[in-house]
């Protein structure tokens, strides 16, 4: 995101247009007194030019404004001067002074009729008609601190500048040629056998000699260097750290049980079968059959079908969606069958064959539970006010531990723990509340200073205090021994498979070998990939390999690193096929309108370039502090 924004406020187009565009009020934001008053000099002159303190840091407020609203939030100073927004302004307003003397020379004007069409056209002074309103002109302009007439003298020279920008950029299209050579070059596909050399070709790598060791470490010591840690304590502050059990009584326990007796409870579930009839005819029958003492199987026989279509489940009251065969089912014993019931998909019989009776789980059995959710649900509820506690505690005086003694909770140290939450062994620690925040906030702050508590995911504090903090510093060898070997393996084994694998590329370059036989040298497949275009990430070679093999001609012989796994791949150029009608109109519109205005960029850039050179520009730093210093 930060390299598009560069990028794009790069161009001279872009510059223009943010001179052309600086009376867009609506999302300026920016107060009268903001921008009122400040010294008279001139931060910028090209020729007889001026440009105020006051227009640039109206420039530059406009330019904030731009980039917080590109980032979604808003920006400082420092990030400000970290993304060059400065000097953007400073380009901004030396190309829309240039282009005012450029015009001047030319005798550009514009009529007043043409000045009021376009104040008129501006949606900020339009009223809820959707038309001009005076009042709302008069009160956009209060707001920032402008008068009517110098917004119509801006809105005046912003047209004469874009007469020139215009004259200069507007219907300037890309050949087709240039268009052509593009889909040419963006559309072509490339085939290539490869063989992926891996680093067990030159391993295992024998053990460093002390020496060898000692050379490796010296100049990579920064590598191995301890970070900063620092010792934290913490409090943490959740419903679950400052719930008491104990403060319940069992007349509360009682109280909650019978009040909510249905969490406790199992209902009685039973196994039904329903079997629907067509019509209700046949239903009477099947039940007459049945109190003569038919078998229900044979009923359900006698209907053309099977038990399993009988089948529906072992349920509770509540489950079965028919209230009628409910209300039926729950009425039978075990074994026992229902006479005919109404239900919503036409008449049933029904018959249960087993029944689980009701479980309710006994007060002795679920009292602590209960004790310790009434518990956690009063913590809940007193978990700010605790809060507050704690932080009077804190503003009277007292430390962390000290605090924490107060409201019976437990202070917790980490000894030693660096930004990435890692121990000076190496161990991670994992159980931080708020983890992130935590370490970010300790990391910024000083020893013995007192925090803001943070928020943790669980709807509770942590306080936290810095009770050391050890510097930086680099390591010995004997202490990272183990580390430095490893590393040292790993470079070599990565220098000696970059060349075995140049080696092998020779060999294929010079025709001396083909990609067949030295993968049956070295036991290796050789693959083939096919279809590859330009910029692609392919899963096998990623996307510097794709870059490498079009970064050579057919038959050619490269290597590139492997995307994973420290391999080396050898590959040969097999194919390069040109797409089929590829011509300008191959190419998206977006593309082509790139194209275009890059080209317009092009002009423009020259002929601010060409007027730097026409007329002398002069930048007074002085006032540009000032001017940002108001």
């Amino acid at each position: 995101m930060l390299s598009f924004l560069r990028s794009a406020a790069g161009t001279w187009v872009a510059k223009l247009l943010l001179v052309l565009l600086v009376i867009s009020f609506a999302v300026w934001g920016i107060s009268a007194q903001m921008v009122s008053g400040g010294a008279a000099s001139s931060v910028i002159t090209a020729g007889d030019t001026r440009v105020s303190q006051q227009d640039f840091r109206l420039a530059y407020d406009r330019q904030l404004s731009l980039y917080s609203q590109q980032l979604g939030m808003q920006i400082t100073r420092e990030q400000a001067r970290s993304f060059g927004i400065e000097n953007q302004v400073i380009a901004q307003l030396v190309a829309g002074a240039l282009l005012d003397e450029q015009a001047k020379d030319m005798g550009l004007g514009v009529s007043e009729d043409r000045v009021a069409s376009l104040t008129a056209s501006d949606t900020a002074f339009h009223g809820p008609d959707g038309q001009f309103n005076r009042q709302q002109f008069q009160y956009v302009l209060s707001q920032v601190g402008m008068r009517p007439q110098d917004y119509l003298l801006n809105r005046e020279q912003v047209a004469v500048r874009q007469q020139i920008v215009e004259a200069v950029s507007d219907g300037l299209n890309a050949p087709d040629a240039f268009l052509q050579a593009v889909a040419l070059h963006s559309g072509e596909d490339r085939t290539a056998d490869f063989i992926t050399l891996p680093p067990s070709l030159v391993e295992p790598i024998a053990e460093p000699t002390e020496a060898e060791l000692q050379t490796f470490f010296e100049p990579n010591k920064s590598r191995f260097a301890a970070p900063e840690y620092r010792k934290i304590s913490y409090v943490r502050m959740e419903p679950a750290d400052i719930a008491d059990p104990a403060s319940i009584s069992d007349e509360q326990v009682q109280r909650d049980y019978d009040a909510n007796r249905a969490r406790f409870t199992t209902p009685e579930r039973r196994r039904i079968e329903q079997l629907v009839f067509s019509n209700a005819a046949d239903a009477e029958a099947a039940s007459t059959a049945l109190n003569n003492g038919a078998s229900f199987e044979s009923v359900v026989q006698g209907q053309r079908k099977t038990m399993d279509d009988v089948q529906l489940g072992t349920l509770a009251k509540s489950e079965v969606a028919d209230q009628a065969i409910a209300e039926a089912a729950f009425g039978l014993q075990a074994g026992q069958t229902s006479g005919v019931v109404q239900g919503n998909f036409g008449p049933v019989i029904v018959r249960v064959t087993e029944i689980t009776p009701e479980i309710v789980r006994p007060l002795a059995e679920v009292g602590e539970q209960i004790r310790r959710d009434l518990a956690l649900s009063e913590a809940n509820r007193i978990l700010l006010d605790a809060h507050d506690r704690f932080e009077d505690a804190r503003g009277a005086g007292s430390t962390l531990s000290e605090a924490a003694q107060q409201l019976n909770l437990r202070v917790a140290t980490v000894e030693a723990v660096d930004r990435q939450a890692q121990r000076p062994d190496g161990t991670i620690v994992d159980d931080l509340p708020a983890s992130a925040d935590l370490l970010r906030e300790a990391f910024e702050t000083d020893v013995g200073a007192d925090n803001p508590a943070l928020q943790t995911d669980a709807n509770g504090y942590v306080f936290f205090a810095v009770d050391a903090v050890i510097p930086p510093r680099d390591r010995t060898l004997d202490e990272v021994r183990a580390q430095a070997i490893e590393e040292w393996k790993d470079e070599q084994s990565a220098s000696r498979l970059q060349a075995r694998a140049a080696e092998l590329q020779k060999r294929v370059s010079d025709g001396t070998a083909t990609l067949d036989q030295v993968a049956t040298e070295l036991g290796l497949e050789k693959q083939t990939k096919r279809g590859l275009k330009r910029e692609a990430d392919d899963v096998d070679f990623g996307r510097e390999g794709v870059a490498a093999i079009f970064g050579v001609v057919e038959g050619a012989v490269g290597l590139t690193p492997a995307p994973q796994d420290g391999g080396q791949i050898l590959f040969q150029v097999t194919e390069v096929t040109q797409p089929v009608g590829a011509d300008a109109a191959s190419l998206p519109e977006d593309q082509r309108r790139r194209f275009n205005t890059g080209m317009a960029d092009d002009l423009l850039d020259q002929l601010v370039a060409r007027l730097q050179g026409e007329y002398p520009v002069a930048i007074n730093r002085a006032a540009i502090d000032g001017a940002l210093a108001f």
